[in-house]
């Protein structure tokens, strides 16, 4: 009887702690307001024809800038609400696994854009940087994951999985898709993944975090 209960206040105590360990914020503002922000500067930077490397790469630094700044600013205010420190050991947890792919990404775009002369397209062809950041952001997301409630590696796959499929698209057809269209391409992606994804948690997240 005494080992029955000492295992099942074991078991008690071991899940308290895995959950102290998750990063519970809730995601779905985070997402949705994402998936609005990318589909919106995909389809300005199509419109807009913004489509030379420089500002192809400056419109996509200052549009992923936004996004992080509204998303600090979001789990700040869900922080304050709930009364708890903003940058708790889970928050840090995952900002620390989030970073190494996310710096090579910047760094990637920074090396393009000081590279890149006046007809040249810089180290890699153009339409291969959405693929590409497409293939390290899904890294990232699959890192954070392990710190996290949801689903977020299985996006993480499917990012890496759009990626690689940029990538092989570009390599199977000749005439490579422009600059213009890779607007579109981070739209569809990154706009529209995150949309759904936020769609997804809002109607299942209450649930999964009070569990």
């Amino acid at each position: 009887m005494q080992s029955n209960w000492a295992a099942e206040n074991l078991q008690v105590i071991r899940t308290l702690m895995e959950r102290s360990a998750l990063y519970r914020r809730a995601l779905a503002p985070i997402m949705l307001t994402a998936g609005v922000i990318g589909s919106a500067a995909g389809l300005a930077g199509y419109f807009f024809k913004l489509d030379s490397v420089q500002n192809f790469v400056l419109f996509w630094l200052l549009t992923s800038a936004a996004a992080l700044v509204i998303s600090f600013l979001l789990v700040r205010r869900q922080a304050l609400k709930d009364k708890e420190p903003f940058w708790s050991p889970p928050t840090r947890r995952v900002a620390l696994a989030l970073a190494p792919p996310l710096v090579v990404g910047l760094l990637l775009a920074i090396f393009t854009l000081v590279s890149t002369k006046e007809k040249s397209l810089g180290p890699l062809p153009p339409s291969a940087l959405p693929a590409i950041w497409m293939i390290l952001y899904g890294c990232a997301l699959h890192s954070a994951g392990f710190f996290m409630a949801r689903g977020i590696r299985l996006l993480g796959w499917i990012f890496i999985f759009c990626g690689m499929v940029s990538l092989l698209a570009e390599g199977f057809f000749a005439n490579k898709p422009v600059l213009a269209q890779g607007h579109l391409c981070m739209a569809a992606v990154f706009g529209g993944l995150h949309f759904a994804y936020g769609v997804y948690l809002y109607f299942t997240e209450k649930k999964t975090i009070a569990a």
